[in-house]
Formats: C-alpha cells, structure tokens, sequence
C-alpha cells in the first residue's frame, strides 16, 4: 500500500501528497513514515528540486491523525522491552520530522530547501504535527476544517513534536488550549492564534503555496536562531513562571489528578522549555513513552476511540436492510421531547411534536429556537441553519399528523398507565411497519410493549439529558423486540450522531444499573458518618465529573425517593437499601429535595449556585471521629459500579463489553481514565479484584461479593478482554 507519492515539476517544486489507500481521510501509520522518509530524502539530494510542498489527495481534509488503531498495539509491537521500542520508535519520527525542519541545513543554518505544508481542510494530530515541522502552513479557507490536536481527549498528547512545536511557536499560555483541552480551529481562528501561517482560498492553495517556495524564503525556525526566547517566557522568567504555576493549577483543577496524560503533557512542556530544542524532543518522547506504558491510555484508546467507533458503525447491528428514519413522530414535548424533537431535526428528520396542549407544543418547538439563537451567537449556526430545522418540526396536539411516521418516540411522564394511553393513540394513526419507541429510564419494555399489538416492533430508547449534550443512547431490547426494530434504533441514533448501546430488558437497564449504585453508596456513607466532602471529592479525583451527593441533588431527591419505593415494592423482603431509604426518605420530608429546590444534600443561593454542605446534614447523621482513607472511599465507589457491570454481563442485560465501558464514560462519566468498568478490572486484575472484593463485603456487605464469572477469571489469570475476544461478546 502506498501512501505518499512524489511529482516534480518542471517549476523546481516537489509535490509530495498524503493519500491513504481505502480511507475517507489519510491517517498516519508505522508503514507509511519510511515513505515520506524516502521522498523526503530524495527532493533534497536532487539539485533540480528547488523546494518540496507536502499536500492531500484527500478533498476536503489533510489528515485525521495517526491511526489510534496502530497506537492502541504500539506497545505489543515494541517488542520485549516494550519501553525501549516504544522510546526509540517515537524518536525515529522526531528524527524524520526533523529532517523536514532542517531540509538539509547544515549546523550554521546555509542552505536547505524550504518546505511548506498546504492543508485543503482538517488536519488533526500528527495531520497537524507533519505541518508544524514544515517551514509555512497554508490552510485552504474552508470553514469546516477543523485544526487542532486532540489527543488529550482519547488519553495520549501529541508526540510526535506537536507539544514541543506548538509550545515553542506560540508560548506555552497560547498554546495550552490546544494541547490541555484538544481545542480545535477553523482555519481562520487557526491563523488568528498562530497555529497556520497564511489562509488561502481553497482554489489558489497549491499555487500559493508554490509560489512560497520558490520565492526564497527564509527557513530557520526561530529556535534554530541563536538567541531564540520562549513567547510569553520560560520557566525562568518572570512571566513564565506565573505562567507553568497558572498551567499546573488548572491541570490540577480539571483533571484532579486522574489523567495521567495531562500531568505527563505539562511535565514534557515544562521540562522541554529548560533545554535546547532536540533534548526537549527526547523529553517529549521519554513522556510520551511513560504515557503509552500507563494501561489508561490503551484503555482509553480502545472504548473512546476504536471500541466507541464500532458501536457507532452498528457493530452489533442485524443483518436487515436499512431503516434510515424519514418521518419521526415525538409524543411529548417536555424536557426529552423537546431535545429529541432538536437533535433530529438538526440531523434533517422531519418531527411531528405532539403535546396534550398546542402551547406545550409551540414551547416544545421553542426549545429549538433558543438553541439555534445561542448557536448563532457563537457563530456556530447560522440563521438559515435555524429556519431549515424549525420548518422541520410540526407542533400539534392532533394524533392524525403521525400518519407517515416510520419511527415514534414517546418520551410522556413515567407513569405505565399514561404511557400506555398515547401508545394506543399514536398507533391508530401509523401505518403497519411503524416502529414505536419508548423512552425511559427504568419502566420495563416488555411490559409497556403489551400497549402495542405488534410488540416485535416495540423498543426502549433511553436518552440521557439534556439530549443535545449527551452522547449516549441506550436501547433496550424487550422480550419480544424483533430485529428490525433494533436496526431501526440504532439507524436512528447515528442520523443524530450519537453512539448507541443496545442491551436486554431488566430492571434500571444497564446505566442506571450502574448508576444507582454509584448514587446509593455515596448516601450509605452519609449515614455512617462519612464526611460528604470526603464522599464527593473521592470520586471527583477518580475521573467522575461530579459526586454522588451532587448528582443526586442535580437529578432531585425526590427522583430519588420515588424511585426507592418503587424498588422496595418490586422486591419486597431482598430490598437491600433501607439505610439509603433513612437518609433520602427524611431529606425529603424536609423539603430539601436538590438543585431545584435550593436545598440539598448543597445549600444554594438564589440563583442555584452551590453554597457549601448542608450544616443540617451533619446534625443529623454526625461524623465520625475517625473518617475512612480516600482510596477505601473511592475502591467502594469504583467496585460497587463495576461489580454490578460484571452482574448485567452474566445476567445477560449486556451482551458487549464494549457497550459496557463505551456506555459507562459516555452515560455517567465512569472513570474516563480508566476505560470503563471492565477495562478497569482489567487494569487491577481479576484476582486482585476479587480477593479486595472479599474484603469489602466482610467489611460492608454482600453487595460487594465477587460474582461468579469474576471469581472463574482470577481463577484462571484471564482479563475481560482476552475472554471475551476481540469482538469482545459475551458468547
């Protein structure tokens, strides 16, 4: 497979262009940098060749990156000294991209050719490293391109020279949006913060850039100069202290400590400002090394980039024809509705949003209008954007407008009986092949399917709020759903660009499975006389975006509570959670029923921001004069999620690991760093898992006894994903 291919023209100018065989867009991998190796070494050694420009034959996109699939087997193929091979690899592509920035000068800076990259669109990761190495980056004027590095976000930084670069081109202040936060450009606001030197129309691209080379620029990269200093200073100024002391202190802040990437990221930036420009590359790559070595970063890799990938491509999808959604019928035009009627419309299904009242109707529709407007204020939507998805959206209280739908969601109050009553309404007005969903977050499916008289074309879709911000879409499968109405939901979640997971019908599904759980044993703890700070901030440096005491006061006590006693009905004497019931069951009887409420497990101000603890809380269950460590604190947050992931596995509620930790980081924010519950049991082992899982049980309770298919697999040394193979079913 060839990816780089070279043309020189009669000009004196080389034409080296990127051209990934069989991918929309070029990604890099191992085979391909000997390549551009080689064609790089051959326009300098040829006297004909007066300068080289580096482009796509991609329309549209330079490159999307390194293939993560490569970076995800890196460290298998680095041989028995995983670390030496991985360090002397990643130094094998400094040395290329290096080549590229010197071009063939000598050690007093004469001669060389010069090099510039021209970019027809998006260019991410090393898409965007190979440029930064070039001597100019043009950028075609699209306004769809996205530049950036966005590494950090899937649990690695750019290092392949990008954080050296980039730090060193515009200071480390300008650059930490970019390299902390995976920011990405348009080409314009590119230019605008330094990262591409010029923006061309996308037409004049190659001849601009042409034209560059041949004009005899001046090609030393300003760290080459004697002399050089740091933008905004280096750790040895001034400035440039207040800077990495600021950059340290919100690392800390954001990551709380639980991404090893961002702590390795800064420390390769710090370390590197202190030296000259090779050492701080084997500075970068002695990080970038340490941060392949970690299992975060290939877990992190595998469920946020390959495994979450899969899923969107309907991994686990049927094999029925496509069943793409034209017309989509929404009942109920709340919260849910509202969003769902957005996100689809957005995507440019036509919506018919039905409310009992034609103005919860129009206040339904509303919703797509003041989230347009907010769009169009940040110059990410544009008035015509707004009309084309508001003359989408039919609001109406008339049932007859279904007619022609071939997707419904109901998305009504969690009530069984109300649900039922517009799930007949609805149906009168579909045709035969009509697909009906439900979307709950606890209430079974097979017993809601008994509203349909086709109960093989009735499914769950659970959405997580607010629908336009979460990723996750969890489908839930009832005993008698029928493969095209599973085709039907997971066709429809990728029209609205979400990632799907598809589970059996049991009690709280799989994320509130998990979820609940996380909730109960941070109250349990309460009511032991744990402080909640302690509670809350465990969980916060595991990863988790908020404590389960925050997120029960964001998702409301009295969810909490109702939720409660539907379980303790449901069970009856195996009801394990009458501690849990103590301490919900009397917030609520004081009124403090959360966020909206201004009273909580938080006290809040009058606009809702949170003032501290509830002093009340501590009267009433007091603290214990010797409080728990944190890390048997956060081992009883992390075990009782994942202990209950492994139960929906054998229970067969969850057919795929991957779904499993995709579903986990996408739906409540598991541990990102970890990979998601199984590849964090992966991480500690089986065996370990189960003798700490002894230990919490003797010391808390059943809840925490190792389930059987745990036990078999620290028995015999095995890891979820080596059982479970690389199509990683539960078969």
């Amino acid at each position: 497979m060839t990816d780089f291919t070279m043309e020189k023209g009669a000009d004196g100018v080389a034409v080296i262009t990127w051209n990934t065989e069989g991918k929309s867009m070029n990604v890099m991998t191992m085979e391909a940098w000997p390549e551009l190796d080689g064609l790089i070494d051959d326009a300098l050694a040829d006297e004909a060749v007066k300068g080289v420009v580096i482009t796509s034959g991609k329309e549209g996109s330079f490159a999307g990156g390194m293939d993560l699939n490569v970076i995800a087997k890196m460290k298998e193929m680095a041989g028995d000294e995983p670390a030496r091979g991985l360090f002397e690899g990643v130094m094998g592509i400094h040395g290329i991209l290096r080549k590229i920035e010197r071009a063939g000068m000598d050690d007093k800076n004469r001669g060389g050719k010069p090099i510039a990259a021209a970019l027809p669109g998006t260019a991410l990761g090393i898409g965007l490293e190979l440029p930064l190495a070039c001597h100019r980056i043009f950028a075609a004027d699209n306004p769809k391109a996205r530049i950036g590095l966005p590494e950090i976000m899937v649990g690695i930084f750019p290092g392949a020279g990008g954080t050296t670069r980039l730090v060193r081109k515009m200071g480390a202040m300008a650059a930490s949006p970019l390299l902390l936060q995976g920011k990405l450009n348009d080409p314009k606001k590119a230019k605008s913060a330094g990262v591409v030197d010029e923006v061309v129309p996308a037409d004049e691209l190659l001849d601009r850039a042409k034209e560059w080379v041949l004009s005899d620029p001046a090609i030393v990269k300003p760290w080459d100069e004697k002399g050089y200093k740091m933008p905004g200073g280096a750790p040895y100024h001034p400035a440039g202290f207040m800077t990495f002391v600021g950059a340290s202190a919100m690392v800390n802040k954001e990551t709380q400590g639980a991404f090893p990437a961002a702590r390795a990221l800064l420390s390769a930036v710090y370390e590197g400002a202190l030296v000259d420009f090779d050492t701080a590359l084997r500075i970068e790559a002695r990080w970038f090394t340490n941060v392949l070595m970690n299992p975060s970063s290939s877990a992190m890799i595998r469920s946020l980039f390959v495994n979450k990938e899969a899923l969107e491509k309907g991994a686990n999808r049927p094999d029925v024809p496509d069943q793409k959604v034209r017309k989509l019928g929404v009942l109920g035009a709340g919260m849910m509705g509202a969003g769902i009627a957005l996100v689809s419309a957005m995507a440019g299904i036509e919506v018919v949003l039905i409310d009992q009242k034609q103005e919860a109707a129009d206040k339904g529709k509303a919703y797509t209008a003041s989230y347009m407007d907010k769009g169009i204020k940040r110059g990410k939507a544009t008035e015509e954007k707004k009309a084309a998805a508001l003359d989408l959206i039919t609001a109406t209280t008339d049932y007859a407008a279904l007619a022609g739908c071939d997707l419904i969601v109901e998305a009504v109050f969690e009530d069984p009986k109300v649900k039922a009553e517009v799930t007949k309404q609805a149906l009168a007005h579909v045709g035969p092949d009509c697909i009906f969903a439900t979307n709950t977050s606890t209430l079974p499916i097979t017993e809601l399917a008994k509203a349909s008289d086709t109960p093989g074309q009735f499914i769950g879709i659970h959405f997580f709020s607010p629908v336009e911000k979460m990723m996750l879409v969890e489908i839930i499968k009832g005993q008698q759903t029928g493969p095209r109405a599973v085709a039907k939901a997971l066709d429809f979640v990728r029209q609205i660009r979400k990632t799907p997971i598809a589970v059996n019908d049991a009690r709280f599904f799989y994320a509130n499975r998990c979820i609940i759980p996380y909730i109960n044993e941070g109250i349990r703890m309460v009511a032991e006389g744990v402080a909640p700070a302690l509670i809350d901030n465990a969980a916060r440096q595991l990863g988790f975006p908020v404590g389960p005491l925050q997120l029960v006061d964001e998702t409301s006590i009295d969810l909490g509570a109702k939720i409660a006693r539907a379980t303790r009905a449901a069970m009856g004497d195996a009801y394990p959670d009458a501690a849990i019931d103590e301490v919900i069951f009397w917030m609520e009887g004081e009124g403090r029923l959360g966020r909206k409420a201004k009273a909580g497990f938080y006290d809040y101000d009058e606009a809702g921001k949170r003032q501290g603890y509830w002093p009340g809380l501590a009267e009433r269950f007091p603290r214990a004069e010797t409080q728990p460590d944190l890390i048997a604190v956060q081992h009883r947050l992390m075990f009782v999620q994942a202990l209950e992931a492994v139960r929906a596995l054998e229970e067969g509620v969850l057919e795929d690991i991957r779904e499993g930790d995709v579903g986990a980081i996408l739906g409540w924010g598991f541990a990102p760093w970890s990979g998601g519950p199984f590849s964090w049991l992966d991480i500690i082992g089986a065996a370990y898992a189960v003798e700490r899982c002894g230990q919490l049980a003797q010391a808390h309770g059943p809840r925490f006894a190792a389930p059987d298919l745990l036990r078999q697999m620290g028995e015999t040394g095995q890891s979820f994903y080596a059982r479970f193979g690389s199509a990683a079913r539960a078969a």
